[in-house]
């Protein structure tokens, strides 16, 4: 429960970001591409070093990374909210996102450690991650709305308390026994053609999802008369269901396996995002909490898949399913962002109809995982 705590605090950063945007616009004035830009910087950075600090971790196991990054994350946003330079800003979101992005390869190695690869332990994890995310926008307008950007070095209150929830869980690992009387080893093969295609589906769901954090404020604006609590309202809807599809992705796979679970998700989505972008009124609350919910049954499952693919590298699995499934899709923000400027934003937010269709077609090429097999049990060394 600490680490999901923990995951909390350093996701409420990548939350963040979403939810600066209105306010960007409102003191700033930036246009859509401005702030895609700003969302660009924060994920183009964590997109690409989250694999890297894969493979070191796959290396040599970095706990001390998880208080330290926690704390980069916070730094970041609390500091771009000081500067009325663009340039800066991208800077300060750009170093949160290497906090962020160092944080979930070895958080995710721990948290398949601690609970020896189950479903639900991973799912109870994810959640962590997904009450960040949807903590964001209340914590961001509670402090902003009140007294403007200025007051952004308040956000950096939840990197200091989870870098403190970090140090119990240290200890713990530093207490952890690896060479256990009768340990089983097991033949470890790595099913790379399915991790790639496991990935592509990560980066489709990743830019359905950045594109409506990024996007879904200013569009709920738009759509309910131009009230900045709609479009609050909808960001938070849109986080709180990631968190019920986390809890409820575990849950399914302890019924069914990993595979069809996030195969049937992936098709409810398709329509739940259609609705969001076409159902005019209140309505749109309804599928956005529908297109966050199935965009986050698959989320921790996404991750024990990659692992399980991988066996032999969990690190490099772990930063590029859970890594990417929160950061890539920023890559594509600003083409979003360029096209609503050119256009309209409900036109701009047409695409992200295509992405979890894309999801579904190459989880129907994809096996459920066999457990790796047991060939030969080594003694403890222990009391020799």
């Amino acid at each position: 429960m600490l680490l999901s705590a923990g995951h909390a605090c350093v996701d409420i950063y990548q939350g963040s970001v979403a939810s600066l945007v209105p306010f960007f616009v409102a003191e700033r004035h930036y246009g859509y591409a401005a702030v895609s830009g700003i969302v660009l910087a924060a994920s183009l950075l964590s997109s690409v070093a989250q694999p890297l600090f894969g493979l070191l971790t796959d290396r040599r196991a970095m706990p001390w990374l998880l208080p330290v990054s926690t704390i980069l994350g916070g730094s970041g946003i609390a500091l771009s909210g000081l500067t009325g330079s663009y340039a800066l800003t991208l800077v300060f979101v750009a170093v949160s996102g290497v906090g962020v992005a160092a944080y979930h390869p070895e958080s995710a190695r721990v948290a398949r450690l601690l609970s020896e690869g189950s479903h639900s332990a991973m799912a109870w994890f994810s959640l962590g991650g997904n009450l960040g995310f949807a903590t964001a926008p209340l914590m961001v307008t509670a402090v902003v709305a009140t007294g403007g950007l200025h007051l952004s070095p308040l956000l950096v209150v939840p990197a200091a308390a989870g870098s403190v929830l970090c140090l119990p869980v240290l200890r713990a690992l530093a207490k952890t026994t690896p060479g256990r009387s009768g340990t089983a080893v097991a033949v470890i093969t790595d099913d790379k053609v399915s991790f790639v295609k496991l990935s592509l589906a990560v980066v489709f769901r990743s830019i359905v999802f950045v594109g409506l954090s990024t996007f879904i404020s200013l569009y709920a604006q738009q759509r309910l008369g131009g009230s900045t609590a709609a479009g609050t309202a909808a960001l938070f809807v849109l986080y709180l269901g990631g968190a019920v599809g986390s809890v409820l992705g575990g849950n399914l796979a302890n019924r069914w396996d990993r595979v069809a679970v996030c195969r049937w998700s992936y098709l409810l989505t398709v329509l739940a995002v259609a609705g969001t972008v076409f159902i005019p009124g209140p309505a749109i609350y309804v599928f956005v909490a529908l297109a966050s919910v199935g965009l986050y049954v698959p989320f921790s499952l996404q991750v024990t898949l990659g692992q399980d693919y991988l066996p032999s590298h969990v690190g490099t699995a772990s930063g590029i399913t859970l890594g990417l499934a929160v950061s890539v899709g920023g890559l594509t923000s600003p083409i979003i962002g360029a096209i609503a400027d050119a256009t309209s934003l409900r036109i701009a937010l047409m695409p992200l109809i295509l992405m979890p269709a894309l999801s579904w077609l190459l989880f129907r090429t994809l096996p459920e995982p066999a457990l790796p097999k047991p060939v030969a049990r080594v003694p403890s060394r222990i009391g020799t």
